[in-house]
């Protein structure tokens, strides 16, 4: 697993420096999924602190029984996160990635202010318009940000997409390329005080280099790290 992570971290930093970007800037989540705990801290053991995962009962189960180093992994929800879960949600993970409604914003910030915890989040944004998929529209993405500018104990860091499974890496690559021009219109229009878009966690094993060539600063590898899923 060592060699994997390091061809895929030569992979990043040669796609960073092919768009003029600082390689250190973008950073790769492990997808943990469907994987055992074993594989996560065979992984650790090669330098990797940031993983992420789709599901809550599966996540707590591997967060509890990796408990050793817990302070040193960064874990982030990267599935659709139904608010009944959020109270476990706001006490497992430091990142949520898949925020797109005001109400899972405040059952978020409600259980993590009652924990005494301030929780990172980004929003998830439908670039595609995929009926499949979770996200806000991208011309509602102004008001959630608008609307959820005073909770205290989420932090809104960026925005994240999941494209369309089908698509093809030139389709792929001209969402990625639609979600940081909306970053940056947004951006441009002048930000709610107390809301940051810097990070854009977008791309996959399959088409992560276009993604960093696009902007991407957090990109999500799963099958490139950990092999085929049963």
């Amino acid at each position: 697993m060592c060699e994997r992570l390091e061809e895929i971290r030569a992979r990043v930093r040669k796609a960073a420096l092919r768009s003029g970007r600082d390689p250190d800037k973008v950073k790769i989540l492990a997808v943990s999924k469907k994987k055992p705990p074993e594989m996560i801290r065979e992984l650790f053991n090669c330098g990797q602190l940031s993983f992420g995962e789709n599901y809550v009962q599966e996540a707590v189960a591997k967060i509890e029984e990796l408990s050793d180093f817990r302070s040193q992994i960064h874990w982030h929800f990267i599935g659709h996160l139904q608010r009944n879960k959020a109270k476990l949600a706001a006490q497992y993970f430091d990142c949520i990635e898949t925020l797109d409604s005001l109400r899972l914003a405040n059952a978020l910030d409600r259980h993590a202010g009652k924990l005494g915890r301030r929780i990172d989040c980004l929003v998830q944004v439908n670039i595609g318009l995929d009926p499949a998929k979770s996200g806000v529209e991208p011309d509602r993405l102004r008001a959630l940000l608008e609307e959820v500018r005073d909770l205290t104990s989420i932090r809104i860091k960026g925005l994240m997409t999941i494209h369309p499974w089908s698509a093809s890496s030139r389709e792929a690559r001209n969402w990625f390329k639609e979600l940081r021009c909306l970053r940056d219109e947004v951006v441009s229009q002048g930000l709610p005080q107390g809301i940051c878009l810097d990070e854009l966690s977008m791309g996959m094993s399959r088409d992560f280099e276009e993604a960093v060539e696009e902007g991407a600063t957090i990109v999500r590898i799963g099958t490139a790290l950990f092999g085929p899923r049963d």
